[in-house]
């Protein structure tokens, strides 16, 4: 990635796709991405890194499986969240959110789930805005 500006709600409006992930910026070996979401993700861990969830508008819930129990985190617009590495989570938002993720560059948007991905998720590393 070049030296540039980068202008997040024109990114926003540049793609509807929803579990798509676009880098933003990168900033030493991490990507800024950015996503729309709506609905279900899938149940996944990364196991060797954690993973900060900005929420930029919506609604966003983060479920997360810890030794066989359930939680959710909830989070608003301009909420901050980190899920632990290793730590099972599912992102949930019924009502569709923008969300601004940070991740090692190659982290797989998907980590260790090894089922069939639903038609809505795009499985990425991040996709490089143009």
């Amino acid at each position: 990635m070049t030296n540039s500006i980068a202008n997040i709600d024109a990114v926003l409006a540049s793609f509807e796709e929803r579990w798509s992930a676009r880098i933003l910026s990168q900033v030493n070996d991490w990507d800024v991405r950015l996503a729309k979401v709506e609905g279900a993700f899938v149940w996944h861990s990364h196991p060797d890194t954690d993973e900060l969830f900005v929420v930029l508008d919506g609604r966003l819930d983060i479920h997360l499986r810890e030794s066989g129990a359930e939680t959710v985190v909830h989070l608003d617009r301009h909420d901050v969240f980190v899920v632990p590495r290793g730590t099972e989570h599912r992102p949930v938002s019924p009502g569709g959110a923008a969300i601004m993720l940070f991740e090692p560059t190659g982290t797989l948007s998907t980590g260790d789930y090894d089922g069939e991905i639903p038609s809505h998720i795009t499985p990425t590393t991040g996709l490089i805005q143009s």
